[in-house]
């Protein structure tokens, strides 16, 4: 939405530091995790190149470092996939700062939609980089087998479907869900391309075994990387708001019928449950009916 002189006037008393507190992110790095990136190491020498998948909202916050450490011998692809919910109006210095970071290979994509025209770039450009790259270890193998890795729920799973989708004409192969730890082992191989032949192994999220600061782990959470519960439901919303109005993103105010912005995630929530409908009648102590947020 457009910012107005009476928006920018009303946040300008807002909050410019999010106060953390004492909190810290919650550790979670459960068995499946652990063993996940054991697999992924015992089963590198059947792997031709490596599709690391990442949320397009955080391009730069949350990368696995194990990866880099465990699995960077094999040629490497990123997608930063999700690009519909990500503001891409800033694309060339993304890819121009992952390329000073040693990204070169990276492209953006919706896996979820039907027809991107990215999710085709996926083969020809994954069989250049093997074909470009010592395959010693199975030169005389004339199948491809790549690993899709990545942190939890950043479309692993939707990407090997839209693959499929696009090459073989065929439906899901790999379970998708909307919330992080769909995926709990290294599964069997997938067959995503008829010619050449080449097959994807699905692989677990996988978080580092400690995030690096506080302030990742909460931009991990907003993208539901981290379950809710382990940062809190409460502090997550205020964050958001807090992000929303620091970038001056109002589309909020106007969405859910505020007056003005609001830097209160009580009110705000409030006044989401009205907009939505998800209120109830309760009776204080006194008697007297009274609204509360459901």
């Amino acid at each position: 939405m457009r910012i107005s002189h009476t928006l920018l006037n009303a946040s300008s008393k807002f909050r410019t530091v999010f106060d953390f507190g004492e909190r810290q992110v919650a550790h979670w790095f459960p068995g499946h995790m652990a063993k996940g990136l054991k697999q992924m190491r015992a089963s590198l020498r059947k792997v031709d190149c490596i599709i690391e998948i990442h949320d397009a909202r955080i391009p730069f916050s949350g990368r696995n470092p194990l990866f880099q450490e465990n699995l960077d011998v094999r040629p490497h692809l990123l997608i930063l996939n999700k690009m519909d919910l990500a503001d891409t109006s800033d694309k060339m210095s993304i890819l121009k700062q992952l390329e000073r970071d040693g990204v070169k290979n990276v492209l953006l994509t919706d896996c979820l939609k039907q027809r991107d025209t990215s999710v085709k770039k996926i083969i020809p450009l994954v069989i250049d980089l093997i074909e470009n790259a010592p395959r010693f270890h199975r030169e005389e193998n004339r199948s491809y087998c790549l690993m899709v890795i990545g942190v939890p729920n950043v479309g692993k799973s939707s990407l090997i479907n839209a693959i499929r989708r696009t090459n073989l004409k065929k439906g899901k192969a790999s379970r998708v869900g909307g919330e992080p730890g769909i995926t709990k082992a290294v599964l069997t191989k997938i067959q995503v391309c008829e010619r050449p032949v080449i097959h994807l192994l699905d692989t677990p999220g996988v978080l580092p075994p400690k995030i690096e600061n506080v302030e990742t782990g909460m931009k991990l959470a907003l993208c539901g990387t981290i379950l809710d519960h382990l940062v809190g439901e409460d502090i997550i919303a205020d964050y958001l708001l807090f992000s929303l109005n620091r970038l001056q993103r109002f589309g909020y105010v106007e969405r859910y019928d505020l007056e003005t912005p609001s830097d209160d995630i009580q009110h705000v929530l409030k006044c989401i449950a009205v907009k939505l409908g998800k209120t109830q009648r309760v009776k204080a102590i006194t008697g007297v009916d009274m609204m509360e947020n459901s």
